[in-house]
């Protein structure tokens, strides 16, 4: 309710890099014996309340987002395929989108590329039926572009570029060919 008085357009569940929905999904971390533990739906099982809690707030017409780490980057971790059941629950509980991320439980040396983690996304979009986000090292508004027209992803995020290059957006208007309509107060400031 906060989020929607505040004029959020989207609202993102963070279940990813070890925090404590991720450490519920992950057979990592959960060794319960009770309901929220043992099988992947009911590792789940928190991820599902909070989304289906969140959702009873939040209008169906409003974006619902779930970050998850698609990858404990560990033979025992999670997989992309482990994710389909959970997708599903997700979907059922008014999930629009997983922006797909990796690991965070264990410290596990991963080898980050540019894109590393698109593949993630791709996957879990053909398997599950479900958009998904891009992440991980997409630094080119021209990768960006091919994630997005090769139907890897519906949506790319960056950070880190953000950090590194705040004016990001508008070289990538430039590069790909696109209008910025300016707002009237910031025309001076081109």
């Amino acid at each position: 309710r906060r989020a929607l008085k505040a004029g959020f357009d989207v609202i993102e569940i963070h279940s990813a890099h070890g925090y404590l929905l991720h450490s519920f999904v992950s057979p990592l971390s959960n060794r319960r014996e009770d309901e929220y533990g043992g099988s992947a739906e009911n590792r789940a099982r928190l991820l599902w309340q909070a989304a289906e809690a969140i959702r009873e707030q939040w209008p169906a017409d409003k974006p619902l987002f779930t970050r998850i780490s698609s990858s404990d980057w560990h033979p025992d971790g999670l997989t992309v395929e482990d994710w389909e059941p959970v997708v599903a629950g997700l979907q059922e509980r008014g999930v629009d989108l997983l922006d797909c991320s990796s690991g965070g439980i264990t410290d596990q040396k991963i080898d980050m590329a540019p894109g590393f983690q698109v593949p993630f996304a791709a996957l879990i979009r053909r398997t599950c039926g479900i958009p998904t986000c891009a992440v991980g090292l997409i630094t080119t508004p021209e990768y960006a572009d091919a994630i997005i027209h090769n139907g890897d992803a519906d949506l790319v995020a960056l950070g880190r570029e953000f950090l590194r290059h705040p004016q990001w957006p508008l070289d990538a208007a430039r590069v790909l060919g696109q209008d910025v309509d300016w707002p009237r107060q910031y025309v001076e400031g081109k």
